[in-house]
């Protein structure tokens, strides 16, 4: 990031350390999120002390704001200093981020919350390479169709990332026929999930017979409706799915386990719905599929020149039509030539998009609460960007050894005490995690006493700039 602030630094001639401001924010962000005032004041329990007053904070922001999209590119191409990217796989998803106002404002417009709030929200797509670690995002109203939305970005990874080859991997929500056929441009390719219960008639039928399928590891042919429960095979079948510009197919998949968890939630499911006509409870959440009173039916009994009597009963249709599902998946993709069991082990990856979402939500506190500056809130996203991104570096340098609330709350009790201006005291205590992030940072200070110029020789090796 260094060389990035010192490109701003030229271009906009500034007398404020930008570096310092960004690295500080990130820091924050990772250790104690919350708001730039607070994150200023915080950044004063840091062993180096800000040398920048906080209305410079707010200055930076602008220009981070307006600058976002060059940061991401040069901060892409900076980051194969650490290693090498795996950008022959990138996935793509989107989340949303709510406000709590009354009124929609600028970008920020009413639309469908993922937390079902009735708030005004703001949107973001997210492209993640093989790895798990971010690659590029944007933002975008809270009433726009992410399908088109998403275009622009990918657009700018092809451009300004010159990055040309790779393979599109999204769930059904962004695999759209017209998304399809970009990335079946040039040298791309895509792997997206499909709803099975969207398929036309003629494919559903083929997709949910149990006939026809092979086991991943061996290409055994299976009659799945013949598996134990507790078998842990994967099995699939495959068929052409051309269209009039594309060349595809579809791949079902079909694992027993899934299948014993689907219907172990709709179980429980089904109990709690069985509760539903007694506590006069029925009404019906149209916006999550999950809720159990779905398998509530209702008829209307009447007598000539009677009120209808309404009852209520449970819909063993609704059940079985359901159970049907179990266990299925469908993928399209245009690898026509790979084998199946390589395009179903990139399309798991997906999780790992989720989980970066998850990070910057729960861990990282991304809603930003206490901006509404459009061009702030461009910067927050990207401070909170930039902070997942140089979390995941980290949790590859440990080979993904440890989980992400065992690395945050290691490092957030990684403190020191200065003793008489002589020196500092480490204030938490060795374990296996923290001589593995000695081991992969380069330096170590869990010393029984560290001396001020120990220290700044630490600092400097913690600085290495390329």
């Amino acid at each position: 990031m260094n060389k990035v602030c010192r490109k701003l630094k030229q271009k906009y001639k500034f007398k404020y350390d930008i570096n310092a401001i960004l690295s500080d924010l990130i820091y924050t962000r990772i250790l104690d999120p919350c708001s730039k005032r607070s994150s200023f004041r915080i950044a004063h329990e840091f062993l180096e002390k800000p040398s920048y007053e906080l209305h410079d904070v707010y200055r930076a922001l602008d220009v981070l704001g307006s600058e976002c999209d060059l940061i991401q590119a040069d901060v892409y191409k900076n980051s194969h200093f650490l290693g090498k990217r795996n950008d022959k796989i990138f996935y793509c998803d989107c989340s949303n981020y709510y406000f709590e106002i009354e009124q929609e404002d600028g970008i920020k417009k009413y639309g469908k919350s993922k937390e079902h709030r009735p708030n005004p929200i703001i949107q973001m797509g997210l492209f993640m390479d093989g790895d798990g670690i971010p690659l590029a995002f944007s933002l975008f109203s809270g009433n726009s169709n992410e399908q088109t939305s998403l275009k622009p970005l990918e657009q700018k990874i092809l451009e300004d990332f010159e990055c040309q080859k790779f393979i599109y991997c999204s769930d059904a929500g962004l695999g759209s026929e017209s998304i399809r056929e970009y990335n079946h441009m040039g040298e791309r390719a895509y792997i997206v999930t499909r709803s099975i219960k969207k398929l036309k008639k003629e494919e559903k039928e083929w997709a949910l017979s149990p006939q026809g399928f092979k086991r991943v590891s061996d290409d055994k042919p299976v009659d799945i409706s013949k598996l134990p429960e507790d078998d842990k095979g994967l099995y699939y079948k495959d068929e052409p799915y051309t269209t009039k510009k594309l060349q595809q197919c579809l791949i079902i998949t079909y694992s027993p386990k899934y299948a014993f968890y689907q219907k172990s939630i709709r179980s429980k499911q089904i109990e709690r719905a069985q509760a539903v006509p007694d506590s006069g409870n029925t009404k019906k959440n149209r916006r999550n599929p999950n809720n159990p009173a779905r398998f509530i039916g209702t008829t209307a009994v009447t007598k000539e020149g009677e009120t209808a009597n309404i009852q209520h009963y449970l819909d063993e249709h609704k059940i079985s039509e359901e159970s049907q599902y179990d266990g299925l998946y469908a993928v399209y993709t245009d690898l026509l030539d790979d084998e199946v069991s390589d395009i179903l082990k990139v399309s798991e990856g997906r999780w790992q998009i989720e989980e970066c979402f998850r990070i910057m939500k729960t861990d990282f506190s991304a809603r930003p609460v206490y901006l509404r500056d459009e061009n702030r809130i461009k910067a927050h996203f990207l401070i909170c960007f930039l902070a997942l991104m140089i979390y995941r570096f980290l949790e590859r340098k440990l080979n993904y050894k440890y989980t992400c609330e065992e690395l945050l709350d290691t490092l957030k009790a990684m403190n020191f005490a200065e003793i008489q201006e002589q020196g500092f005291i480490a204030l938490y205590k060795r374990e296996a995690i923290t001589d593995d992030l000695h081991e992969a940072c380069g330096f170590r200070t869990d010393y029984q006493f560290i001396t001020k110029s120990r220290m700044k020789t630490i600092q400097k090796k913690s600085k290495r700039k390329e």
